[in-house]
C-alpha cells in the first residue's frame, strides 16, 4: 500500500456529507444510571462521497480516481469544506498554540484545537497544505529558521524557542483517507446522469 499526494476532486467532494466518528461504550444500571466509557482517544472522519456527485462526468472522474487508487490499497488527500483551517477564515500565525519553547525542543506537532474550558480536544493535523503554513514564536511570525514536513505536520526549528515561549501557527490541511470500500455501485439515470448513494472514505489515523 502507499499514500498517494493528490486530492479527491474538490467539485465533487464539496457536495460530499460526512464528519468525527467515536467510539463510546455506554451501559445502563438497574437503577437506570449509566457508565459511559470512551474507547476511542481520537475522532476519526467518515465522509459519504456520493452526495457529491451531480453528473455522468462528475461519475467518470471519481471512477478513474476510484480504480487508480485500487479501492481500499491506497490513500489519498480529502478536503472538508467545513473543517479546512486553523479558523474560520485566512489562517495567522496566531491561530493555534501548538507548544512552548524550553530553550531544547526543536519539533512541534501542528495541531488544531475543539472546545473551550471543559475538555477541548487536541487534533493532530499531519496534512497541511503546501505553502499554507505562517508560525510565530511569543507572539512574533517568523519568515525563516523553520520548515514544516508535508506529510506529519511537523514542525522543525533551527533554534530552538526560548524557555515559556509560545509557538503558534497558522494553515489549511487536508484530511488523510482511503476509500472504504472495494466495490462502485454505479447506476445510469439518465442520459447525462450519473449516481453512486454510496462511496464511503475513512480517515487514515497516524
Amino acid at each position: 500500500m502507499a499514500f498517494h499526494p493528490i486530492r479527491f476532486p474538490l467539485d465533487v467532494a464539496l457536495g460530499a456529507r460526512g464528519g468525527p466518528d467515536r467510539r463510546t461504550d455506554v451501559v445502563t444500571l438497574a437503577s437506570g444510571a449509566e457508565e459511559r466509557n470512551s474507547r476511542w482517544a481520537r475522532s476519526r472522519r467518515r465522509y459519504n462521497a456520493g452526495y457529491g456527485v451531480k453528473s455522468r462526468a462528475d461519475m467518470q472522474v471519481v471512477l478513474a480516481f476510484f480504480e487508480e487508487r485500487r479501492g481500499r490499497l491506497h490513500g489519498f488527500l480529502w478536503r472538508d469544506g467545513l473543517d479546512h483551517s486553523s479558523n474560520s477564515g485566512a489562517p495567522t500565525a496566531l491561530d493555534q498554540v501548538i507548544g512552548s519553547g524550553d530553550g531544547v525542543r526543536t519539533s512541534f506537532q501542528l495541531s488544531k484545537r475543539y472546545g473551550a474550558s471543559f475538555d477541548p480536544y487536541q487534533r493532530a493535523i499531519t496534512r497541511p497544505v503546501a505553502g499554507s503554513v505562517r508560525v510565530a514564536v511569543a507572539g512574533v511570525e517568523l519568515t525563516s529558521g523553520w520548515t514544516v514536513d508535508g506529510a506529519t505536520g511537523v514542525v522543525g526549528f533551527s533554534t530552538p524557542p526560548a524557555l515559556g515561549a509560545a509557538v503558534t501557527a497558522g494553515f489549511l490541511f487536508d484530511v488523510p483517507v482511503r476509500f472504504d470500500t472495494d466495490r462502485l455501485d454505479i447506476e445510469l439515470t439518465s442520459f447525462d446522469g450519473a449516481e453512486a448513494p454510496s462511496i464511503p472514505l475513512v480517515e487514515i489515523l497516524p
